[in-house]
């Protein structure tokens, strides 16, 4: 089999790029391990940066996303028992946010891939990435029993933090950076509409609390607990109350519970492997970089990197230059940056790790305060969170 881009991962940016690579009469073939549902139903992110919501309409792929998904303007900050609403379209040049779940990205992708794109196959397990860095690099793969090759121009790398993408650039040509962080989330889906309109992000003594949520009638909620914690150690009505005492505020606000109905607990680290490229293998998302979810930097950041290779060979098709596709790594590895520093910031804003002193309480509070107070403070957090340029 050969094609001029093989995509490894058909996750929202494997998905993407297809879709980004049809629209300019570029072929792809994309090789999934998991079968069908099981993209279709993996509980990732569901906040959409603006620049990710304009692409995904550009591709078609936004009707849905329209009809259903829930446009956020703002969040709500809350700290000692104090409400402060942080507005993006006055601050970030009428930038927003749109709450649209991971899953139903890939579902639009997907049946637009199925329906006009060129081949997407699941339960094809990339086994290796070979000659990487010749003119004829190959990804091998096992389908339907049997070992394949897939002979490309190029190769980009979806395909998560345990790929095998990344295995394939040598060790000595790397720099890895990494935080682990001594926290996790756990998260909860319940079926109980949400308590406030837009998200809510509370710094409390007792950690960190995040009010989230799926649709109208689904919440997302998350508690900051130890790193290693099991989700089932939490009974329901714990879970409830513990939330309740985090996002209490002086007013006379109530969170509202209803029927969980999943649980897990999400670990909390920092990563990014530096160069992004080697040779004709490009990286990209969590095979290259993984940000703590506090700035809802993950799917946005990998959609950058998509829009980022389709531009650069788009670029070199059109123009007959390889200038932005040997620019790919450093390009990419600035907004990276910028979301990995946004995403720290935000982290140890609102995150109370073990042993923190009365001092460095003290500095989160004096910090939300200026937030609060200054319009420059607030300015800066709203058009990180609503996106960073691409490219």
């Amino acid at each position: 089999m050969r094609t001029t881009v093989g995509i490894i991962g058909a996750g929202p940016a494997g998905l993407l790029l297809a879709r980004l690579l049809h629209d300019a009469g570029i072929d792809s073939v994309v090789l999934e391990s998991r079968d069908r549902a099981y993209v279709e139903h993996r509980q990732r992110a569901g906040i959409l940066e603006q620049g990710t919501v304009d692409v995904l309409r550009d591709v078609g792929a936004g009707a849905r996303m329209d009809r259903e998904g829930l446009r956020h303007d703002g969040i709500e900050l809350r700290f000692a028992k104090q409400r402060h609403r942080v507005d993006f379209t006055a601050l970030a040049g009428g930038r927003s946010v749109m709450v649209y779940a991971q899953t139903e990205v890939c579902k639009d992708l997907i049946a637009l891939q199925l329906a006009e794109g060129g081949p997407l196959l699941f339960e094809a397990e990339a086994l290796a990435v070979e000659d990487a860095d010749s003119d004829r690099p190959r990804v091998r793969f096992r389908h339907e029993g049997r070992e394949d090759v897939l002979e490309c121009d190029y190769i980009v790398g979806c395909d998560g933090f345990w790929g095998v993408a990344r295995k394939a650039i040598p060790t000595g040509l790397t720099q890895v950076f990494e935080r682990t962080y001594p926290f996790g989330w756990l998260g909860i889906l319940a079926d109980v509409p949400p308590s406030h309109d837009e998200l809510v992000y509370a710094r409390h003594d007792r950690g960190f609390a995040l009010l989230s949520m799926r649709s109208p009638s689904v919440s997302r909620l998350y508690l900051q607990v130890p790193e290693g914690t099991d989700a089932d150690s939490w009974s329901d009505d714990a879970i409830w109350a513990e939330l309740e005492r985090r996002f209490e505020t002086a007013d006379d606000w109530r969170l509202a519970r209803g029927p969980i109905t999943q649980k897990s607990v999400t670990p909390m680290r920092s990563y990014v492997h530096e160069p992004m490229r080697y040779g004709r293998l490009f990286l990209a998302g969590d095979a290259a970089h993984i940000v703590p979810p506090t700035g809802a930097k993950g799917l946005n950041l990998a959609v950058g990197d998509v829009v980022t290779f389709a531009r650069a060979l788009t670029h070199e098709r059109g123009k007959g230059s390889t200038e932005l596709l040997d620019a790919y790594s450093a390009t990419c590895l600035r907004r990276v940056w910028q979301a990995e520093r946004f995403s720290y910031d935000m982290t140890t804003l609102l995150h109370r790790a073990p042993g923190t002193s009365a001092f460095e309480d003290r500095l989160q509070l004096a910090r939300l305060e200026r937030i609060a107070s200054s319009r420059a403070a607030e300015t800066d957090l709203a058009e990180a969170y609503t996106g960073f340029p691409f490219g």
